[in-house]
């Protein structure tokens, strides 16, 4: 297929439409935390079984992205991005009917699993779709889908609410689903790479910079979704504020990342990628430590900084990906490093935190995952294919 060379016209169009793609995508997975505290007090459970279940949808999504990275370069790319869409618009229409918190894990990890099928075919696609002089560009500006998502949900969350209950919002989100889906297959291009996934499986692992990149993954994850997924818990449980006032101090708190993802895009070609992804993780675990341990006063300007930096992480991060691995590799590794990133960051370091709350406090918990993660930040100046 011929590349976009430029951001013009089809191919700036064709890239918003998989920018919101990505957005409404990482809304529905990071939905149930605006909604928690109403969960905990409906179905009458504690804060550790509360965030049980980011853990599941981590599961299933950390299991999806493995196998999307296996497979779909040879089923297809905007096959496999059709199956997401059609999964999530389905779960999303079912939800609604749960009435057992326990069923609500199921969910939780088939949603994660229908949201792990995207990235992983939605990179190597842009790759595919446009020149290698801007995949920086492009990808980071999609990567603002994600940054947009952690922004507005609380307040797509607080709108909803005001016309259904809890269970209405997935409805909502399940027909924007099957109306993405069906624009989806008629816009997109087919775009397959035939390969030999076990022999690169095999090669892949062999990769130091694969488990480096993981783990700063781990604590890149741990400290944008683990904390924002429990903020709205912390702020009503432990700190007695309304649930409208701690959605609406968590969705402030993420205004400014969106401009710092797109920042990120047009920056990331002219500098060293290794020392920005290094910037950007240390600041944020010395955020991450002080929003743990200062006073109660700061909490909304400190969860305002700490997102400001640990946005930035990301679409570097996902650049870095694309750099390091060849064309052949590309969608598995992205595959890998994000399936064990977003289950230990997104879904186990939430649950930790929850458990944290629960024992003694979620402050607590905070505070050692900011001194983790800042004890981390070195490992990237082992990735040697980016320095």
């Amino acid at each position: 297929m011929a590349r976009f060379e430029e951001f013009r016209g089809r191919a700036f169009v064709f890239l918003l439409f998989l920018l919101f793609i990505w957005f409404i995508n990482f809304s529905v997975r990071v939905l149930f935390s605006p909604i928690l505290p109403i969960l905990e007090d409906e179905f009458m459970v504690n804060h550790a079984r509360a965030s049980g279940i980011f853990t599941f949808m981590s599961a299933g999504y950390g299991i999806s992205v493995i196998l999307s990275g296996l497979f779909s370069g040879g089923i297809g790319y905007k096959r496999s991005i059709v199956v997401c869409l059609a999964l999530l618009s389905v779960l999303n229409f079912l939800i609604p009917l749960v009435q057992n918190f326990y069923v609500l894990y199921l969910f939780a990890f088939m949603l994660g699993f229908a949201h792990g099928l995207y990235i992983p075919s939605a990179i190597p696609l842009i790759t595919e779709y446009y020149a290698e002089k801007n995949w920086g560009k492009a990808i980071s500006i999609h990567d603002t889908g994600a940054s947009m998502a952690i922004f507005a949900t609380p307040f797509v969350a607080l709108g909803l609410l005001q016309f259904f209950p809890w269970r209405g919002i997935f409805v909502v989100y399940g027909a924007v689903f099957f109306v993405c889906l069906l624009v989806f297959m008629f816009v997109a291009t087919e775009v397959k790479i035939v390969n030999r996934s076990r022999a690169v499986f095999r090669d892949i692992i062999k990769i130091p910079s694969l488990w480096y990149m993981t783990i700063v993954w781990v604590f890149g994850a741990g400290a944008n979704l683990g904390i924002y997924a429990i903020t709205p818990l912390y702020l009503t449980k432990e700190l007695g504020l309304s649930i409208d006032y701690a959605n609406t101090i968590l969705g402030i708190s993420r205004l400014v990342s969106i401009g710092v993802a797109v920042a990120c895009g047009f920056i990331v070609d002219r500098f060293s990628l290794g020392k920005m992804m290094f910037f950007m993780m240390v600041i944020t675990g010395i955020f991450t430590v002080l929003l743990g341990a200062a006073p109660v006063r700061y909490t909304g300007v400190l969860l305002f900084f700490q997102a400001f930096f640990v946005t930035g992480f990301f679409p570097i991060g996902l650049v870095a990906i694309a750099r390091t691995f060849v064309r052949e590799m590309r969608g598995l590794a992205t595959g890998m490093i994000i399936a064990a990133g977003f289950f230990m960051g997104g879904g186990v370091v939430p649950w930790l935190l929850g458990v944290s709350g629960d024992l003694y406090s979620f402050r607590l918990g905070i505070t050692l995952l900011g001194v983790l993660t800042i004890l981390a930040s070195p490992l990237i100046f082992r990735l040697k294919e980016i320095k």
